[in-house]
C-alpha cells in the first residue's frame, strides 16, 4: 500500500455496507467488531468512519456527544476496533488516520486491533490459541496448574452442555459481575443482547455451562464467532464453580470441541496479572492490542477529564 493518503470522512449513513464489511474479512485483522453488523447494534448506528483509498483500509469511528463536544469511546463488548486495512500498515498511514480522527473529535479514547503496532500506543494484554492442530497436540501444551485443576475437575464428575440459553448465560454474568464493572450500563447490556439475537440468527453465537452430576450449573460462558475466531465474549463462574476448577473443565472442553478446526479462540485479554495467568495456563500466545488518547478539551474540561 503506498504511502500517499487519500482518506475521506464518512457518516453512517454514506457508507457502503457491502465494501465495508469485504474490506473486514479480508483485512491483515479481520476482527467481528468491525463488521457493520456489529457496529450498528452495538452502537445503535452511531459510529462514523475514516476511509482509505476506496475501502482500501476503514477505521470506524464509535462517537459520543456531551454538552455539544463529540469524542470517541470504546464501546462495552467491543475489545478493539482501530484500523482494517488489506495490506500491512506503515507508521505514516496510522499517523495519517489520527490526524483526521483527531480534526473530527476533541477528545478519544479508543482500543485499536492487533495489526496498528505503533510507538505512541499504550500495549494490551490479549491471549489467543490457534486450534487448527489436533486436541492432544494443544493440550500437550497445557502448563501444570492447569493440568492439576483439570484433574481435580474430573474427580467432581462435571458435565460440559453445548447451547444453552443465551438469556441465560447473559443473565448470570450480571448477577455475578455487574457490580465490579459499573462501566458496562443498563443501555449496554440491551444493545448487547440485541447483538446477540442478532448472531444466534445467523448462527455467529455459541453458549456453553458446565453443569455438576445433578444437574446444576457450575460455570457458563458465551462465545461469538466468525469465519476466522472464536470470541470468549464473557465466562461466569460462582464460587461453587470455582471450588471445582469448571471453568478449566469448560474451556478444556471446548478447545476439545473444535481442535483441528482453521480457527483461533481468542480469550479477549487480560491485562489482569491472575486472569493473564489463567489465559496462559491453557498454551495461550499474547496477540497485543493498543490503547490510544488525546484530549484537546477545552480547560477546565480537560483538567477533569
Amino acid at each position: 500500500m503506498s504511502d500517499i493518503h487519500h482518506i475521506t470522512y464518512l457518516c453512517r449513513h454514506e457508507i457502503d455496507s457491502h465494501q465495508w464489511d469485504q474490506c473486514i474479512d479480508a483485512s491483515v485483522s479481520p476482527l467481528i467488531y468491525g463488521h457493520s453488523y456489529y457496529l450498528d447494534r452495538i452502537t445503535e448506528n452511531r459510529w462514523d468512519a475514516l476511509i482509505m483509498d476506496d475501502y482500501k483500509a476503514v477505521m470506524p469511528l464509535t462517537w459520543r456527544s456531551k454538552f455539544g463536544i463529540r469524542y470517541l469511546y470504546q464501546p462495552a463488548f467491543t475489545q478493539q476496533t482501530g484500523i482494517f486495512s488489506l495490506a500491512a500498515l506503515s507508521p505514516s498511514q496510522i499517523e495519517a488516520f489520527l490526524h483526521q480522527l483527531d480534526l473530527h473529535f476533541r477528545f478519544a479514547e479508543i482500543y485499536l486491533n492487533h495489526s496498528n503496532a505503533y510507538a505512541a500506543f499504550e500495549r494490551r494484554t490479549n491471549y489467543v490459541v490457534p486450534l487448527n492442530a489436533p486436541y492432544e497436540q494443544l493440550s500437550g501444551q497445557y502448563k501444570k496448574d492447569l493440568t492439576r485443576n483439570l484433574k481435580l475437575a474430573q474427580r467432581s464428575s462435571l458435565y460440559y452442555k453445548r447451547e444453552v440459553d443465551p438469556q441465560t448465560a447473559l443473565h448470570d454474568f450480571r448477577r455475578e459481575y455487574a457490580k465490579r464493572l459499573p462501566a458496562i450500563k443498563e443501555d449496554d447490556y440491551r444493545r448487547f443482547e440485541t447483538l446477540c439475537e442478532y448472531l444466534r440468527d445467523q448462527d455467529r453465537l455459541l453458549t456453553r455451562t458446565v453443569l455438576d452430576e445433578h444437574q446444576q450449573p457450575l460455570c457458563s460462558a458465551l462465545f461469538l464467532r466468525d469465519a476466522h475466531r472464536f470470541y470468549l465474549i464473557h465466562s461466569t463462574t460462582p464460587r461453587v464453580g470455582r471450588d471445582t476448577a469448571a471453568n478449566h473443565f469448560l474451556l478444556d472442553q471446548f478447545i476439545r470441541e473444535f481442535a483441528g478446526t482453521p480457527t483461533i479462540l481468542d480469550f479477549e485479554g487480560s491485562d489482569h496479572p491472575g486472569i493473564a495467568h489463567f489465559y496462559s495456563n491453557f498454551g495461550g500466545v499474547d496477540q497485543p492490542y493498543f490503547f490510544y488518547r488525546h484530549n484537546r478539551l477545552p480547560w477546565p474540561v480537560r483538567w477533569l477529564k
